[in-house]
């Protein structure tokens, strides 16, 4: 158990909240779910035996490499089984109540504000920059895991998307919604067309997407962190040049998300709340836990890959 890292236990605390909250939960596809999240935690289990319980050396290339790999594949699998998990856990869709806090608070709702905007050519600009959202996330993860050697740099990054995905999938649990596009119809005057990027968007969440996944915004939460990051850590020759255009990536992801009416403002307000936290917390506590494996000796949280400076 010494040698588990902080996002060791969140993730295993992530799957026991989820665990509990199906097997609590009535829905239709119940069983399927409780299957999907035993899935998970199988992989959880064996990943955390096979790295951190050497039962292969975890110094060695495979063992750091795989140590890097089973903890995304754990919450991205995961995400991908919401579909079945949130109609089990919950039939409540709580979108009404969304709008109306967005108009008592903010006066206003984006996605109904910005209906006489709609063109094809702003939808397409719009749905290019969400699908953005998915090369930037394989981008950050493959770099920063693969080829950042500082531990305290590593740690707290890879600890901030642990968050990040965890806090996210798990208040998707408590505040489920469809979002504007579906709640709010009756509101719109100009269908978003465009021939190559949205007819993509639209392809990919109406056959990928968990469709009750709203709040937080995690198209919000994980390129603003990346920004932050990038900004903290803009010492680094390539965080220099490369956080800005991070920063103006991030925000038209965040402008797509009510442009394209998959979130309420409320989601995004959300989803920027929880970046700015996940980055401070995960700033302290990884530099608290590097400096504390150090001192009493332990391994460190990533091993380094064979062949890079420092190792053999």
């Amino acid at each position: 158990m010494e040698a588990m890292s902080v996002q060791d236990f969140v993730l295993g605390v992530y799957l026991v909240i989820l665990g509990a909250a199906v097997l609590s939960g009535a829905g239709p596809d119940r069983v399927r779910a409780e299957q999907a999240v035993l899935i998970d935690l199988i992989v959880y289990g064996v990943g955390l035996a096979v790295t951190r319980g050497e039962l292969i050396p975890r110094d060695g290339l495979v063992g750091a490499t795989l140590y890097r790999l089973f903890g995304p594949v754990v919450i991205f699998l995961s995400y991908f089984q919401l579909r079945l998990i949130l109609p089990t856990v919950s039939s409540a869709a709580y979108d009404l109540d969304l709008y109306a806090l967005d108009l008592a608070v903010f006066g206003v709702e984006p996605a109904v504000a910005w209906d006489h905007l709609v063109t094809p050519a702003r939808t397409e600009w719009f749905s290019f920059f969400y699908l953005s959202y998915f090369g930037l996330l394989a981008a950050y993860l493959s770099s920063m895991t693969f080829l950042c050697r500082d531990q305290a740099r590593l740690s707290s990054f890879a600890l901030g998307v642990f968050l990040l995905f965890t806090i996210g999938q798990l208040l998707y649990m408590v505040v489920p919604g469809y979002g504007p596009y579906a709640a709010l119809s009756a509101h719109f005057t100009r269908p978003l067309e465009g021939p190559t990027y949205w007819a993509l968007v639209d392809e990919l969440v109406t056959r990928g997407g968990a469709l009750k996944d709203i709040f937080p915004s995690l198209h919000t939460a994980v390129p603003t962190f990346f920004a932050l990051y990038s900004w903290r850590h803009r010492d680094l020759p390539a965080l220099r040049w490369l956080w800005p255009v991070v920063a103006l990536v991030a925000s038209q992801i965040v402008l797509a998300t009510m442009y394209l009416r998959w979130h309420y403002l409320i989601d995004v307000v959300a989803g920027l709340t929880l970046a700015v936290v996940v980055d401070q917390l995960s700033a302290r506590v990884g530099a608290w836990e590097v400096a504390r494996r150090a001192h009493l000796g332990r391994p460190p949280v990533f091993e380094p890959l064979p062949g890079t400076p420092g190792r053999p």
